[in-house]
């Protein structure tokens, strides 16, 4: 817990630090969110309802590559899980449904549509940057996480922050 803190605490650092001296594009903002070195990457799509006093909103970022250096650094990354999604980020990202309720997704575009095309086949990763963790993520009032979905059909990597 005291690792995690002091490694979302550092990152918080970096990314504040590369916007304060106005030298931070949109791959070393993917990279110090994510830990990979996405440089490599050409943005395909972003969008961003961050703003007011808290900050709320939720972004996105998709990053399409040429090569498999991103899917090298992610294959040897214990953080990143193959798919299937497991069933937070799964709501997250696309939402959940069964027959007597549904839930999310609530990375969306404002309208309830997902941010991120659906993905067959990948590797997923869920950094919780909530002070209470102690919590379910998907039972607590506010969210503050980050997901990274990479493609590995299309070699697109998405980044998504949620911040309620």
């Amino acid at each position: 817990m005291r690792k995690y803190l002091i490694f979302s605490l550092a990152i918080m650092l970096m990314l504040f630090s590369l916007t304060v001296c106005g030298s931070s594009s949109t791959q070393d903002t993917v990279s110090a969110e994510l830990g990979i070195d996405v440089s490599g990457g050409e943005e395909l799509s972003t969008s961003d309802t961050h703003g007011g006093f808290h900050g709320d909103g939720v972004s996105s970022v998709a990053l399409s590559f040429s090569d498999s250096s991103v899917l090298d650094e992610i294959e040897g990354n214990a953080e990143w899980k193959p798919f299937p999604l497991d069933e937070t980020v799964q709501a997250l990202v696309y939402g959940v449904k069964d027959q007597t309720s549904s839930i999310g997704p609530f990375i969306n575009d404002g309208n309830g549509n997902p941010l991120v095309r659906e993905i067959q086949n990948g590797y997923y990763i869920l950094i919780d940057r909530q002070e209470d963790q102690e919590t379910d993520i998907l039972n607590r009032p506010s969210f503050n996480v980050t997901v990274g979905l990479y493609d590995t059909d299309t070699n697109t990597l998405y980044c998504c922050m949620l911040d309620t």
